[in-house]
């Protein structure tokens, strides 16, 4: 009597859809294959894991096999799955937006530690913060989410990406709470223009050198939006137009908070001396011990 195959089993299908990715150059095939299975089943890493050795659905394998091969092109698995996790929420990226980092969190950590100690939580008054190049709303949902009582304004050029962070900052309950404003940089709120004085303004704005794009991992370079990595020949366009703004704003904010790229960060501070005498400029360093934020606080 022929003996009936063993069923593949979820654990079966992760090993093979790893090597299938590792086969296609996919730098992180393990862990790229188990977000994708875990969102195509609809499940937690707790439940796979408990039901490792469970049959793989008949009824999956057709969209497993798209999952797969989407990523084997080099579409990031945060794209994939159209979600990446940030400040402990679910953020929805798609490829008008860059995908939230992990170092990022650290920038919205010391906005927030700093911003306590100018603004006691147990007054009633709160800053009002603008978070310019918002791209998927990372920063100013989480600084909504995280101090409800601030007033959040979220800038950005780019139409789609302002759409995203609005689709965020509704899923997320702080869409009324947040102004959006299309727009290049600081340029909208210079002048007459309606919107309140700026507090606390914070920004992750393209810092990559032009020349430097062509040699991006293939998952940035192919995907994830030019506009949001081109800072210019040297990386530092962005940060000297924003320098040069600043005192073109109703009143200069008391803290201000940038994400840099390596190497940049004296000279971003630089341009920010030429700005105001700051009672205090520091830098907060990145998973990899790369000053990767400048912080200015008046």
């Amino acid at each position: 009597m022929e003996r009936k195959p063993e069923p593949v089993t979820l654990s079966d299908a992760w090993r093979q859809g790893a090597e299938q990715l590792r086969q296609a150059g996919v730098e992180e095939a393990d862990a790229d294959a188990e977000l994708l299975l875990l969102y195509l089943l609809g499940i937690g890493k707790a439940t796979l894991l408990r039901d490792w050795r469970d049959p793989f659905p008949d009824g999956k394998r057709e969209a497993w096999g798209e999952l797969l091969a989407r990523r084997a092109t080099g579409v990031p698995v945060q794209y994939v799955i159209g979600e990446q996790y940030f400040y402990g929420r679910a953020f929805d990226v798609s490829e008008a937006v860059l995908i939230p980092r992990p170092e990022t969190e650290l920038l919205a950590e010391a906005v927030l530690e700093i911003a306590d100690r100018l603004w006691a939580p147990q007054l009633s008054e709160a800053p009002v913060a603008l978070d310019v190049g918002t791209g998927s709303g990372i920063l100013a949902v989480t600084l909504a989410a995280e101090r409800p009582k601030w007033r959040m304004i979220a800038s950005d050029l780019s139409g789609d990406a302002l759409g995203m962070a609005r689709r965020n900052a509704e899923k997320h309950g702080v869409g009324s709470r947040i102004d959006f404003v299309l727009g290049d940089l600081l340029s909208p709120f210079i002048g007459d223009n309606g919107y309140a004085e700026v507090d606390v303004l914070v920004s992750n704005p393209p810092y990559i050198p032009s020349s430097d794009i062509p040699g991006l991992q293939r998952e940035v370079r192919e995907h994830e939006p030019h506009l949001a990595l081109d800072g210019g020949e040297d990386g530092l366009n962005p940060y000297r137009l924003m320098a040069g703004q600043l005192s073109e704003l109703k009143r200069l904010p008391r803290l201000v908070a940038w994400e840099v790229g390596a190497g940049q960060a004296a000279d971003v501070a630089e341009l920010l001396r030429s700005v105001s005498d700051w009672d205090e400029i520091r830098y907060v360093k990145d998973y990899a011990g790369i000053d990767r934020h400048v912080i200015a606080v008046k």
